[in-house]
């Protein structure tokens, strides 16, 4: 199968390949030696036959613009799922994100939207296992920063349930899975329509962290973790099955310097404007910009990848974050 196997690469590179009467089933490919099996193939075919995966880039000119850049998507998010259901299902992760949710308000009123909070459901896409009033709760900082400035009701705001803090950081997920996040897929599709996260230095998103074995997390939709890298150690996650198969949209959010090395890790360097910069209208300087992911993704946040790719994910940063990660051709 050998010189089969040459035919068909033949078809798809130019690359200098051999193989010899002797060794039929070896493949020889720039100096390089392959024992050829059917695995083989398809692996190699597949690194031509394969589209590149690629997601939008905001980059808004500065930190104090990011606010309103997120919040772009945000309302055409919640604009697309109210014309076609009653509600409005968004994830919402903590870190410095919150802070930048206060520009909603205003971005609704800006792009002439109605945002119709009381159909609005907010989730967790992680949660450390501490009371809301604690000062690493998610929720806290949800709360303080945005639900508490929105006529969003209390009951559609979803917290862990704390009386669980006591027995185990499973127990938690495990509720919140059956009690918040199954129902509100079962309200909206099978399908969030929308997950907010942010992304760390260290490349996490949510509670998913580097070489941790919930990355390989297949079966439910909330994890427990009890080691995390980052303090507190106890926590609950979306995990990819949620983030990549039932959520519509999923916008990355970060800013500062010490976000670049991320973004060099996770795109191709070079990015291409796109036709449609509605967003520097609404945010002067903002750039919208298609970018490539990079294969094998470097880091949990990179893993992240909706089915659809393109406008339904999104990565909001600022120039900093992007200088010398991303070449705007």
């Amino acid at each position: 199968h050998g010189q089969g196997l040459k035919r068909c690469l033949r078809r798809f590179t130019s690359e200098n390949i051999h193989t010899t009467r002797s060794q039929p089933n070896v493949i020889r490919r720039n100096n390089n030696t392959y024992r050829s099996s059917p695995f083989f193939f398809f692996t190699y075919l597949s690194t031509f036959t394969m589209a590149p995966y690629k997601a939008k880039m905001l980059i808004a000119p500065s930190k104090s613009d990011v606010g309103a850049v997120l919040c772009d998507p945000i309302v055409a998010s919640c604009k697309s799922a109210l014309e076609s259901r009653d509600a409005f299902t968004i994830a919402l992760s903590g870190g410095s994100l919150p802070a930048f949710l206060q520009a909603l308000p205003d971005a609704f009123e800006k792009a002439g939207v109605e945002p119709q909070w009381d159909k609005w459901h907010v989730l967790l896409a992680d949660e450390r296992c501490v009371v809301v009033t604690d000062g690493d709760s998610n929720l806290g900082a949800i709360q303080k920063n945005f639900t508490s400035k929105v006529p969003i009701p209390e009951s559609q705001v979803y917290g862990i349930d704390e009386s669980l803090l006591s027995k185990t950081t499973d127990s938690v997920a495990v509720h919140y899975e059956e009690k918040v996040v199954s129902p509100l897929l079962e309200k909206c599709g099978g399908m969030l329509d929308c997950s907010v996260l942010g992304f760390g230095p260290d490349g996490h998103t949510c509670s998913l962290f580097p070489g941790h074995a919930l990355l390989e997390e297949k079966s439910v939709l909330v994890a427990p973790i009890e080691d995390s890298p980052k303090p507190p150690p106890c926590r609950i996650t979306l995990t990819f099955p949620v983030l990549n198969e039932k959520s519509r949209q999923v916008i990355f959010c970060g800013a500062g310097a010490s976000k670049c090395p991320i973004l060099q890790a996770v795109f191709e360097t070079d990015g291409v404007a796109t036709e449609d910069q509605g967003i520097a209208e609404k945010v002067d300087g903002a750039k919208a910009v298609e970018v490539v992911m990079t294969d094998p993704a470097p880091f949990p946040c990179g893993m992240v990848r909706t089915e659809k790719g393109g406008d339904s994910l999104v990565w909001v940063v600022d120039a900093d974050a992007a200088e010398n990660a991303i070449v705007v051709k």
